[in-house]
């Protein structure tokens, strides 16, 4: 193997010098300033043989940084997937549990219509809502619309917009609380109730006691018997709105309109029991009054009006609690005129004043 000497008087063989010349062709730092002859004559002998050189050598092009956009992109996608779930992890979940459902906008103004039918898929514990409008609905109080407030009355916008805000909080104390669900007594919802106030005290002193017609806690309060009824998951889904006006004496009148859903089994059934859905539909009027002119405490409003509708809720003598029929009692308990219990479109019509009257949904 041959070998020169440089210009500094050190020996290299010629693979060495060819290996430096590549090097210096592709921008080497440490080239020589003045090669020697003998690096000349080898860089002669190259370019006049280039099948010498190694394969390639005359096509090669610097490699550059492999451009990972994929990457970056997937990771732009979960840093904002992780954003929405800090943020609404209560949407996320509203996705999941309608299987596909697309999510219903919030509503602000009575329905004209009925929502349209769902495919018949039964519901199932992994997603008790499926097969009904219900699936694309919000859950618990994110389904219920809260208006922006103004002044009305004797309250300022402040007042206003803290009143709404607590009478969403009666809805939620009284409608969606799972201690009250299974069968506690709702203290939360009756402490938002003026104390004040003898008919609906009277109601609340001998409801939970002695359930009857006319002092029926259901008329006001959500409740399942846990001995007999399962709560099938945490979530209950809701559809409705809050709106108000001026009233009597100046007072600040809320009206409530709100569905809610409810999807349970028979207690001990355990995954494979039959999912029934409890559909109730309340509308209530509240009055916050000026003190000024009523006789009431801070933080409490008095009950104007109270309607609720109920569909596979159980028919019969009052026990205080909601009765879903399962399996072959569901024939026998739907008796009464057709109801769409998911049509917003028409007002409530069952009341404090009504009879025992029990409707049969066309779905559930």
């Amino acid at each position: 193997m041959g070998a020169g000497t440089d210009a500094d008087g050190s020996s290299r063989s010629d693979e060495e010098w060819e290996r430096f010349l590549r090097e210096s062709v592709a921008g080497a730092a440490d080239a020589p300033k003045e090669p020697s002859a003998r690096a000349r004559d080898v860089a002669k002998r190259l370019r006049a043989e280039p099948g010498r050189g190694p394969e390639g050598w005359r096509s090669y092009s610097p490699a550059r940084p492999e451009r990972r956009t994929g990457w970056y992109v997937a990771g732009l996608l979960a840093s904002l997937v992780l954003l929405v779930v800090a943020l609404a992890p209560g949407r996320i979940v509203d996705l999941f549990a309608g299987a596909g459902s697309p999510p219903s906008a919030a509503e602000t103004a009575r329905p004209t219509q009925a929502p349209l039918a769902e495919a018949g898929q039964r519901p199932t514990v992994q997603e008790p809502f499926r097969g009904s409008p219900a699936a694309g609905w919000a859950s618990g109080a994110a389904g219920i619309t809260v208006p922006k407030a103004g002044a009305v009355g004797w309250m300022s916008v402040a007042e206003v917009e803290r009143a709404l805000a607590r009478s969403r909080d009666f809805l939620v104390a009284s409608g969606l609380d799972r201690g009250v669900l299974r069968g506690e007594r709702p203290e939360k919802a009756i402490a938002l109730i003026n104390p004040h106030q003898k008919d609906v005290q009277d109601l609340l002193r001998t409801a939970f006691r002695t359930p009857s017609e006319e002092n029926d806690p259901l008329l006001l309060f959500s409740r399942f018997q846990p001995s007999r009824t399962h709560l099938v998951g945490d979530v209950v889904k809701t559809r409705g709105r809050l709106t108000y006006r001026e009233g009597e004496r100046g007072a600040l009148q809320v009206t409530a309109d709100v569905t809610f859903v409810y999807p349970v089994t028979r207690a001990g059934a355990g995954g494979d029991g039959e999912i029934v859905r409890t559909i109730v539909r309340r509308e209530l009027v509240l009055s916050w009054d000026d003190p000024d002119k009523v006789i009431t405490e801070p933080g409490t409003f008095s009950i104007v009006s109270y309607k609720y509708d109920v569909t596979n809720g159980g028919c019969g003598a009052p026990t205080g609690y909601f009765t879903p029929p399962f399996g072959a009692d569901r024939r026998a308990d739907e008796a009464g005129a057709e109801v769409d219990p998911y049509d917003r479109s028409a007002p409530v019509g069952r009341g404090e004043s009504s009879g025992d009257e029990c409707g049969r949904a066309t779905r559930s």
